[in-house]
Parts: structure tokens; sequence; C-alpha cells
């Protein structure tokens, strides 16, 4: 069932691997990671199955659009 499950949500994107991250832009080491989910700076993983993780891809979607708001709300200084 579990397998089942995984396979489901794999298949339909629904959660995304660390490789998909990767194809996203999203290039930081696991460390960097960790520390920005426990501060609250990118979306948790969720535990798939003993060493696997995931996460959901809405999450990481609205992640990464807040972080394109960001980049045009920024004033540059003018050089």
């Amino acid at each position: 069932m579990i397998k089942k499950t995984k396979r489901r949500l794999i298949e339909q994107q629904i959660v995304l691997n660390r490789q998909d991250l990767t194809k996203l832009g999203i290039r930081v080491n696991n460390s960097s990671l960790l520390r920005w989910e426990a501060a609250g700076r990118f979306p948790r993983r969720i535990r798939m199955a003993g060493t696997s993780v995931a996460w959901i891809k809405a999450e990481v979607d609205a992640w990464l659009e807040a972080r394109a708001e960001e980049r045009s709300r920024h004033v540059y200084a003018d050089f």
C-alpha cells in the first residue's frame, strides 16, 4: 500500500525528489536545505520510506514564486 501510494504521488508529480529540485534550479547542498527548513526559509521535506525524502510540489512552487516577487520588490543601488 505504501509503495503504491508513493509511486502514485511521484507519477502525478505531487512530490519532488532531490533531482527534481536541482532541475528547478535549487542547487544547494543538503546541509543548507536542512538549515533553511529548520529556519522556515524553505518548505519542510516529508519522509517517504526509509531514507527517501520528498517535498510537496505546490509548496516548492509557492516558495519559488515568493523569491521571484522579492526580486521584483528589491531596490538596487544606482551606480
